[in-house]
């Protein structure tokens, strides 16, 4: 099983520096690592200054490195998923002219280098992968896609070939709804698997989490805070925090002091609403950070240092989401921190839960228990929402 590290952030903020600091880090314990950047302005090659493509290279013996191209990897390594979505279309009434339409889903391109990470990670060739993402609006649409097209497909294709075999002709015969045909249906379950394995690797907490990187600026700590309560909403686990570029106290430079007081400010602040989150400030340096060599020496200063064994171990995490027996209903635990009360909206309809938090919002699938259910209150309180949910008309199933 490979270690997974996701590094995203505000674009601008040093993200592809302190991603490969790491991966180069990895590679002088002797880990097999690869560095991969998913962003599709990659700027990977440029930093390290060689040439790198969608095709794995060696960096070093234990370091590879690549730029996912989406398209070449939706054609080459998954024309079964492409040929399985088309036929799902097809089946479902869908015009040939009209399945692009279905191919251009925002984050859809980006789908295709989860996959491939998920297919690296299952070969069991690294035992550590360190992602470059694009700025964190991208990365999140790419992140909580998986999750969103599982849900689609259960709703308008119910998985499984005996769910099939027995909606089917109640269906037909009742509702005089055509359900798809058996090819669609299996087309739909392997694209759902695909999607199941994808999830299941990335919020696996105790493999992948996600990491930060912001400088101490107004506008980067808002979107930072940001990023960290949508991250938590669909459930992702992150388990560092870097502040970089921080300016050192010049006393004789008034101009810099100036900058290094509002820094400071900034930096008590993100220390503050982190508290428990491990943290790492990153001092500016004068001198462009490019090239191994250059990136070797970021790592001797930032990165080997003895205070730093545990960088590249999973810190901190725990359950974000719970459910308790409240009296005669239950309670839904999820961690949102960060969030404005009055944007939260909590909706319950049938089997699914959503959850509108500012721009983002996330459909929860509820456990068969809670089938029918309705939501009773909501209560948010140090950056949890706390949603009581009560029986229906039925009651709750047993």
């Amino acid at each position: 099983m490979s270690r997974i590290i996701i590094f995203t952030g505000k674009g601008g903020v040093g993200k592809t520096m302190i991603s490969s600091a790491h991966a180069l880090s990895s590679a002088s314990e002797g880990k097999k690592t690869l560095l991969v950047s998913t962003d599709m302005a990659h700027n990977l090659g440029d930093f390290l200054e060689m040439k790198i493509g969608s095709d794995i290279i060696h960096v070093n013996e234990y370091l590879d490195a690549a730029e996912l191209d989406p398209d070449k990897i939706m054609r080459e390594d998954f024309p079964d998923f492409m040929r399985a979505w088309q036929g799902m279309l097809s089946s479902s009434g869908v015009k040939p002219s009209e399945q692009d339409q279905f191919t251009v889903i925002p984050g859809m391109e980006s789908l295709f280098s989860l996959m491939k990470i998920t297919q690296i990670e299952e070969s069991g060739v690294y035992d550590r992968i360190i992602v470059d993402c694009a700025p964190t609006g991208e990365t999140l649409s790419m992140l909580k896609l998986p999750e969103l097209l599982s849900w689609y497909l259960e709703k308008f294709f119910p998985v499984g070939r005996v769910a099939f075999r027995i909606l089917n002709p109640v269906t037909k015969t009742f509702l005089k709804v055509e359900m798809p045909d058996k090819d669609a249906m299996y087309d739909a379950e392997k694209i759902y698997v695909e999607l199941t394995k994808v999830q299941d690797l990335l919020k696996d907490d105790s493999r992948t989490t996600v990491r930060l990187v912001c400088t101490p600026e107004k506008m980067v700590v808002e979107e930072t805070k940001r990023s960290f309560m949508y991250l938590n909403l669909y459930h992702y686990h992150v388990d560092g925090i870097y502040i970089n570029r921080i300016i050192p106290e010049l006393e004789d430079n008034e101009f810099f002091l100036k900058w290094y007081k509002i820094q400071q400010d900034y930096i008590a602040e993100l220390e503050h609403v982190f508290a428990g989150i491990p943290t790492m400030k990153l001092r500016w340096y004068p001198n462009e950070v490019k090239g191994i060599n250059a990136l070797d020496q970021f790592c001797d200063e930032n990165l080997k240092k003895e205070e730093l064994p545990e960088i590249f171990s999973v810190r901190g995490g725990g359950q974000n989401e719970s459910y308790t027996r409240c009296g005669d209903g239950y309670c839904l635990s999820v961690g949102i921190p960060f969030a404005d009360s009055d944007s939260i909206d909590v909706k319950c309809h049938d089997m699914d839960l959503t959850i509108q938090a500012g721009t983002q919002v996330r459909v929860i699938p509820l456990p068969y228990t809670l089938k029918g259910c309705i939501v009773k209150s909501t209560e948010y309180e140090d950056g949890k929402l706390k949603i009581m949910l009560a029986a229906g008309k039925e009651g709750f199933r047993i």
